[in-house]
């Protein structure tokens, strides 16, 4: 518990990286490999991630996401998406996502049914369905970051960039949508003092 709570104290936004210094390839895979074993609603793994690299195509980017430094400077640049259309009640994917797991054709049919019933309400709402997939991203995101500070590299979750201008750039097909990105890499300036609530202040028992 203690190396966690040191991970989770030594993570932070970074807003200016290091733009001399690179993550070790392994490293990073690692972060990756976070991602891809994070646990998400139903098992659906609505994320995929695009890890940017060309710097002409950050440079487009940077702009669009209110010209945040971090786009630019970090070493690696993640965008989670969500592929909202794979996850719908009638998709072939949900179907597969649960005969996975060795069921019984039966028990596959009663888990299908028991997603259907709780989809319904969300997925004839674009909104609604892309609000949800985004969530599961959010969870892969947060494993990635408090991993990547035990390994004492640096990141910033960015959520300020105009959302339908980026996914043009990124020529995302029909479905797709930008969730959330992330910037790792290393810090220049100091941490500043970590400010939260106090426990009293969140916690309630009943």
């Amino acid at each position: 518990m203690s190396e966690f709570i040191e991970a989770m104290t030594f993570r932070h936004a970074c807003k200016h990286f290091d733009t001399t210094k690179q993550i070790p390839a392994e490293q990073f895979e690692s972060i990756l490999e976070v991602a891809r074993i994070s646990p998400s609603s139903f098992g659906m793994e609505p994320w995929r991630l695009i890890v940017v690299r060309n710097e002409s195509l950050r440079k487009a980017l940077k702009p669009l996401c209110w010209n945040q430094s971090q786009i630019t400077e970090c070493s690696e640049l993640v965008i989670l998406t969500t592929d909202n259309d794979i996850v719908r009640s009638r998709s072939p994917y949900v179907r597969k996502m649960f005969e996975r797991r060795g069921l019984s054709a039966e028990a596959v049919d009663t888990y299908v049914g028991v997603y259907k019933n709780y989809l319904a309400p969300i997925e004839n709402d674009e909104l609604l369905l892309e609000n949800w997939t985004a969530k599961q991203s959010y969870i892969a995101a947060a494993n990635m970051m408090t991993y990547a500070a035990t390994l004492k590299i640096d990141s910033c979750p960015i959520e300020g960039f105009e959302k339908e201008q980026v996914e043009a750039v990124l020529d995302l097909p029909q479905g797709k949508t930008v969730a959330l990105i992330c910037a790792f890499g290393y810090r220049v300036d100091p941490q500043s003092p970590q400010m939260r609530l106090a426990m009293k202040e969140i916690v309630e028992y009943r």
